[in-house]
């Protein structure tokens, strides 16, 4: 596995199109306050440094997950976590780019 692929930034096989039709949720790993000042509708706030103690509730969702951040570089940290764990996990970037994919 190469560098980028491990957090999350390389060989993107699948779109966000397609993780959101496997049901994949939204995880938006800023700081509360940060997600208070603006989110994806719908999106989860686990942020990054509990990220790695919330993992058996994410496994409990059995869905996909996108993770998003201010610019992407947290996400990417994030997406790394998830897929380290077994979780279909994909870098959806910063999360007003991602909305406006959505």
């Amino acid at each position: 596995m190469g560098l980028l692929s491990m957090l999350g930034l390389g060989g993107k096989s699948e779109s966000v199109a397609e993780f959101i039709e496997k049901g994949a949720v939204i995880v938006d790993v800023r700081t509360p306050g940060e997600f208070q000042g603006g989110h994806i509708k719908g999106a989860k706030n686990i942020p990054l440094n509990v990220l790695s103690d919330k993992i058996s509730e994410i496994k409990k969702w059995n869905k996909p997950v996108i993770a998003c951040c201010a610019s992407g570089m947290r996400s990417a940290q994030g997406t790394s976590i998830l897929k380290s764990n077994g979780i279909d996990a994909m870098n959806g970037g910063g999360w007003s780019s991602l909305q406006s994919k959505l």
